[in-house]
């Protein structure tokens, strides 16, 4: 058995994403052999990490600024609301230079498997900025598989019910189904976009 340090670093590795426990044991001996320098630099990208990144709390992206630069930027178009699962997701909108509205960040999607987790989810927050700003569109970009057509029609008939006169969009279908939104190559990516249609 390794000893306790070791077992309660290879147990926080084993809560990251895909990291199962032979993943985890690798990252762990490979910071041993690194030596003290490697895990000094590790541990303090951590804690700088966890000591200067917030949640923006118009829009729920990471950011090290409250509001954050998207949603302080004055020459966004704040009449349209990008709606995304994840932080990522805007970061693949932003590099394709076709958007300039805001965003939402809903902090994942509903998961036909787990549908308890949706109370964890930014949704009432949507809500609520759907009513309280002078918004004209509402985009859905979210991935085209079971969870992410779930999550869409989900918000779709909670933003009707908030807002019934809301133009309400999403990516167009040139997204293969199935597909997950942060590998889509950026023509394709920006081609849904621009090509978006209303969610009826």
């Amino acid at each position: 058995m390794y000893p306790l340090p070791i077992q309660n670093l290879i147990k926080t590795f084993g809560k990251l994403p895909s990291v199962g426990q032979r993943t985890a044991e690798r990252y762990v001996f490979h910071l041993l052999k690194s030596g003290k320098k490697d895990v000094g630099e590790l541990a303090l990208a951590l804690k700088n990490l966890s000591d200067t990144v917030k949640s923006c709390q118009i829009c729920w992206d990471f950011s090290d600024k409250n509001p954050c630069n998207i949603c302080s930027d004055k020459k966004r178009i704040r009449n349209t609301v990008c709606v995304v699962s994840d932080s990522q997701n805007i970061q693949i909108i932003e590099k394709m230079n076709k958007y300039n509205g805001l965003y939402h960040v809903l902090r994942g999607v509903i998961k036909t498997d787990n549908p308890e987790k949706i109370k964890d989810l930014k949704i009432n927050e949507l809500l609520r900025k759907i009513k309280g700003l002078e918004i004209k569109e509402v985009i859905l970009a979210f991935s085209p598989d079971l969870n992410g057509e779930t999550t869409m029609m989900f918000l779709k008939n909670k933003i009707k019910e908030a807002n019934p006169n809301l133009k309400i969009t999403r990516l167009a279908r040139g997204l293969p189904t199935g597909s997950d939104l942060q590998y889509a190559d950026e023509i394709t990516l920006g081609d849904a976009l621009k090509n978006r249609t209303e969610n009826n």
